[in-house]
């Protein structure tokens, strides 16, 4: 019998499951257990709190296999702190892989395949036949990130700045700053180019709502955040074709927050591919990432590692 262990490790969540022969007997979920994003005791917290919850709702004491998916897994010793708190929930078979990895693998399970990620983060990561990747974007939030959720709340306060500037009707700023407590512009240019930064990720939902209301600084924003992920995902589809010679189309699947809950993005992204490359067939539904990390332990469970 099988019993296996995924998570998710995203830029602000954090989900695990734990499966027995393939069906779900367990879940959990905490904050995110990126470093970065939220520190090394916050995540060891969150992470330690997932395991625990999805332990307790199974009611398994071992597992055979356990994969991660973080954001941050390629960092130094962001594997072995994981690996090390797996081993103490008795754990001792597992991996730690980039979080783009297991979306991968739960939208063409080790097959080819194009890959866009839009949440806290973007990234456009492709597959080819031989197992080789192409990659376009995922520069961090500071250098890239282009159609993000933190990208799209740094970029909509920029866009209505410059309205501000111009004496244009913009509803952003007065929206950020109730969000952020701020009584005036002085406080609020503070706050916003403070270190550490304010939350910018967190502000895409309501720049969303702003852009359904009709104002054109965040439509703008939002259209120039599906322009960008529709390029990162032509860019790889070239790479592909071009350096691995493939001939014909590559299938393209997404997750995140910011296609499947923009309904402004999501249209104008596959609208942007079909006028692209009509014949490139886009998935319709949103890739569960943590179907890719279970997919990928049960595998490792295979090969009694």
């Amino acid at each position: 019998m099988s019993v296996v262990l995924g998570i998710d490790g995203g830029g602000t969540n954090t989900r695990a499951a734990i499966a027995v022969e393939g069906k779900i007997v367990g879940h959990g979920q905490s904050g995110s257990i990126k470093r970065l994003r939220v520190g090394a005791e916050v995540a060891e917290d969150n992470l330690r709190a997932v395991l625990k919850e999805a332990f307790e709702q199974s009611g398994v004491k071992d597992i055979d296999a356990a994969c991660c998916g973080v954001a941050s897994a390629s960092m130094p010793g962001i594997t072995e702190w994981i690996t090390a708190v797996f081993e103490d929930f008795g754990v001792t078979c597992s991996e730690v892989v980039g979080d783009h990895i297991i979306a991968l693998d739960a939208a063409f399970q080790g097959g080819p395949g194009i890959l866009q990620i839009a949440g806290t983060g973007s990234n456009c990561i492709g597959r080819a036949p031989d197992g080789s990747f192409e990659t376009a974007g995922g520069w961090s939030s500071r250098l890239g990130d282009e159609g993000s959720g933190y990208w799209i709340g740094v970029n909509s306060i920029r866009r209505a700045l410059h309205a501000f500037d111009r004496e244009e009707p913009c509803r952003i700023i007065p929206k950020v700053m109730e969000i952020w407590g701020t009584k005036d512009m002085d406080e609020f240019i503070n706050l916003g180019d403070g270190t550490p930064p304010p939350d910018f990720a967190a502000l895409a939902p309501a720049i969303n709502e702003l852009a359904e209301a009709g104002d054109t600084v965040a439509v703008s924003t939002l259209q120039q955040a599906a322009d960008d992920l529709v390029g990162f995902v032509l860019l790889v589809r070239s790479k592909l074709r071009r350096k691995h010679s493939i001939a014909g189309e590559i299938p393209v699947a997404w997750t995140g927050s910011v296609i499947a809950k923009m309904a402004l993005v999501q249209q104008q992204f596959f609208a942007g591919l079909h006028a692209a490359a009509p014949g490139m067939p886009v998935g319709t539904e949103e890739v569960v990432a943590l179907q890719g990390a279970i997919w990928r332990a049960e595998r490792m469970a295979k090969t009694a590692c």
